[in-house]
């Protein structure tokens, strides 16, 4: 998904577009486009749309001098907000978000795969008075160092037990071999929340993991809703944004050390 989190001024405006104005602020998130009349955009479903736009995927994405948006799903940015810190916000955060709701209000979470979503919604996650158990790439001893400043009260490889049962876990890394650890990690009742939008196979599991009440979900996307409420608690709490900037001619550089696992945090590409 190229250039999916987008932070710029508005320059020019089209027909019939009152708002955000001209100077303005402004973030682009992954969802660019609702149809805004099938049965889910009806209901306040909009992330389930069944004639979305994503940006950097069927729409033109941020990696450029210059974007265009539909100015109804411009989120609003305070004046002073620094590009390179907010725009991780504008899906890593907001996806992160939805799964933080999705996945309820037990104080024991796990994070399996920790980078640009998972060090935000930590951060979150400990406010609220949770305790955060970080999971990493085994051996990963840089990640888990960065899980501990953060105020993970755990962290270690994927491949090992939490010290103690998990009330759910959120899955950010892709890797359907995951799925039945972290259902193995959580209590009776937990709840296991699948964040991506692509994920390697599920292999087969023994029922037993499932068992007992347990639940496997999946979040889709993110509503216009998530957005402005994510933002304004970052507003109010503003969060350790761990970001890299790349230039925009190293965009090609910033993907591979994306897909190498070489970043803490998240890149971003600065025109």
């Amino acid at each position: 998904m190229p250039g999916h989190e987008i932070v710029g001024v508005v320059e020019a405006t089209g027909p019939g577009v009152d708002a955000p104005a001209l100077g303005r602020k402004v973030g682009v998130g992954w969802l660019g486009h609702t149809c805004g009349h099938c049965d889910y955009c009806a209901a306040g479903r909009e992330n389930l749309c069944d004639a979305p736009g994503f940006t950097g995927y069927t729409r033109d994405g941020g990696f450029a001098t210059h974007a265009i948006a539909e100015a109804g799903f411009c989120l609003p940015l305070p004046a002073h907000a620094d590009p390179l810190h907010t725009a991780p916000l504008l899906c890593a955060g907001l996806i992160g978000w939805r799964a933080l709701k999705a996945a309820g209000d037990g104080r024991t979470l796990g994070l399996y795969g920790f980078g640009a979503a998972a060090h935000l919604i930590a951060q979150v996650a400990i406010r609220q008075g949770r305790r955060v158990y970080a999971f990493t790439r085994p051996g990963d001893g840089v990640a888990q160092a960065f899980a501990r400043t953060l105020g993970a009260t755990w962290a270690g490889g994927s491949d090992e037990p939490p010290p103690e049962r998990l009330d759910a876990a959120i899955l950010f890394a892709p890797v359907g071999g995951l799925v039945p650890a972290a259902l193995a990690a959580v209590r009776k009742g937990g709840r296991v929340v699948c964040g991506g939008i692509h994920m390697s196979d599920i292999p087969s599991f023994p029922y037993r993991l499932l068992w007992e009440e347990r639940e496997l979900v999946s979040v889709a996307n993110l509503t216009r809703a998530d957005g402005r409420e994510f933002l304004e608690l970052a507003a109010r709490e503003p969060l350790q944004v761990h970001a890299t900037p790349y230039p925009l001619a190293a965009t090609n550089e910033a993907l591979a050390d994306l897909r190498e696992g070489r970043l803490s945090g998240a890149a971003v590409v600065v025109p």
